[in-house]
This record gives structure tokens, C-alpha cells and sequence, in this order.
């Protein structure tokens, strides 16, 4: 399955009283690159979560953000500060009976007063919170993974339609190459009869100079490899496994063998066949350096 590098997941999910939500996006990269953004209190999930994306993510700069949210107060412990509420109301008493007032004093009011109630989180079953946000990862993991593979199907569709192009322009390499030197030939025996008039031309080292020609400008040894390296591409594109790196290398294969043809060649026809062969070259270029 080929998969792009560029994609998004989410998931989301109310687990153990937390509302949970992971999002993923990605762009491309060279290698596995990780960031997150985070609470503070979960910090301490980040090495696994990375390990966790890393086992199916293996190039690409991936970004993961987590969110926890508290939906009900099961996290939540109110906490009563007894000595400074019987101060509050030691004071009160003491009040009431200097200024000869009714002592109406109750729990609600003295509750109201600085710090008597405080709040605050309860303490947090590391693993269990771990276990919630790792299933909301696997979740949005999922997505994000078909969002990369239904990209990459698209590109492996391109790439397939523009190798059967340049083959098709090695084809017709191939059948221009085959009449070269025959055409080399007939030309410098017409050359030769213009210079040399009526004198005898010297047919040995007339086809002893289209031999040397031949040898020269032959291509058959890079259309072979291309053909080669165009059937390699696409056994490549058919694995199950990153293949990025892999068509990298074969890229630059192709279009030193294409270079090679078109330094090689002065025909005009061929000329024009390397120039559409390697701007189609750099088209698939830009598309596998998307790929994982």
C-alpha cells in the first residue's frame, strides 16, 4: 500500500469521566519527525505516544495534538481547611458578643470566607488515563493512515500513467536509433561526392566512419536499462512497505540514463523525445518525494 506523507486524523472519544480528543497532520519530511502539543499534566505520555505513532508512520514531520477535558467532577476533591473556618467562626462569636449582636452565623457563610473550601484534582490513575488516550490515538492513527493511503493511491495512479509514457518514448528512441547510422552513412557518401567529384570514394573507410559513428551514438545498452529500471519502479510501487527512499534512487537512475541518450544523440527527433522523457521524469520526482 503506497501512503503519502501529507494526511489528518482525529478521534475523539468521553472515556472514565474525560473527554478526549487526538488529532494528527502531517507533511513531508525526509525522516519520522515528531511534535506535540499537550496539557502539561499528560506530559508524560509524550515519548510513548511518539512510539505509538512511530510504529506506523515511518517518514514524515507529524504533529499531534491532545486535548482532555473533565466532564464530570469524578477528578475533582473539595477540601475543608477546619482550623481556619472555627478561626472565622471564633471571630464572629467574639464580634457578636462585643457588639451585643445576634450571633446568626452558619456553615454556608462561614464557607464563604478566603480559603476555607478549596478544590482540587484527584490524584490520577496514570495507566487508566494512559490507556484512554493511547485507544483515542489508535482511533485517529486509523484515519490519518487511510487519508495517507487514499493519497498515495492517487499518486501511484500518476506515476503509473507517466512510466507508461516514458516507455513509450523509449520505444520510440529505439526505432529512431535503429535507422541512425544507415542514415549516417547515405549522408556522407553524398557529402563525399559533392567534395570529391569524380573521384572514387573509399567505401572501406566510408563504413569504417559509420562504424566508429555507430559506437559512439549507440543508446541500445541505456533504452535496456531504462526498460529495466521502469519494470523495477513498478514492482516498487506493488509493496507493501515505505518505498520512498526506493524510488528516490531509481529517479535519478532514470534520468542519468535519459541524459546519457540525449548527450549521445544530435537527432533532432531523439533531442525532442529526451526533452519530453525528462520533463516527465521530473514530474514523477515531485510526486514520490510526497511519498512514505
Amino acid at each position: 500500500m503506497i501512503l503519502s506523507m501529507t494526511g489528518f486524523g482525529r478521534g475523539t472519544a468521553v472515556r472514565n469521566g474525560r473527554e478526549i480528543t487526538v488529532e494528527l497532520r502531517s507533511v513531508n519530511s525526509r525522516y519520522f519527525e515528531y511534535s506535540s502539543r499537550m496539557p502539561r499534566t499528560c506530559s508524560y505520555l509524550d515519548s510513548r505516544l511518539k512510539k505509538q505513532l512511530n510504529e506506523r508512520v515511518t517518514r514524515g514531520k507529524v504533529e499531534l495534538s491532545l486535548t482532555v477535558q473533565t466532564v464530570d467532577a469524578a477528578d475533582t476533591v473539595v477540601a475543608v481547611n477546619q482550623e481556619l473556618a472555627k478561626s472565622y467562626q471564633q471571630a464572629l462569636r467574639a464580634l457578636s458578643e462585643t457588639l451585643e449582636v445576634k450571633n446568626d452565623v452558619t456553615a454556608g457563610m462561614i464557607a464563604r470566607f478566603p480559603d476555607v473550601l478549596t478544590t482540587r484534582h484527584a490524584d490520577v490513575d496514570e495507566e487508566q488515563l494512559w490507556e484512554d488516550v493511547s485507544a483515542v490515538t489508535a482511533q485517529a492513527l486509523d484515519r490519518f493512515v487511510e487519508m495517507r493511503a487514499a493519497e498515495g493511491a492517487k499518486m501511484k495512479a500518476d506515476v503509473e500513467n507517466r512510466l507508461r509514457f516514458l516507455e513509450e518514448c523509449v520505444g520510440r528512441v529505439e526505432t529512431l536509433s535503429a535507422g541512425r547510422v544507415e542514415n549516417y552513412t547515405n549522408r556522407l557518401y553524398e557529402k563525399l561526392k559533392v567534395i570529391l567529384e569524380d573521384r572514387n570514394i573509399d567505401d572501406a573507410r566510408v563504413l569504417t566512419e559509420a562504424a566508429i559513428f555507430g559506437d559512439k551514438t549507440a543508446v541500445d545498452e541505456e533504452t535496456v536499462r531504462l526498460r529495466s529500471h521502469i519494470a523495477q519502479y513498478r514492482s516498487i510501487l506493488e509493496l507493501d512497505e515505505p518505498v520512498g527512499r526506493k524510488l528516490d534512487f531509481l529517479t535519478q537512475e532514470l534520468n542519468r540514463e535519459t541524459n546519457t541518450i540525449g548527450s549521445k544523440c544530435q537527432d533532432l527527433d531523439i533531442t525532442r523525445i529526451v526533452v519530453d522523457m525528462k520533463a516527465e521524469i521530473e514530474k514523477i520526482r515531485e510526486q514520490i518525494q510526497n511519498l512514505e
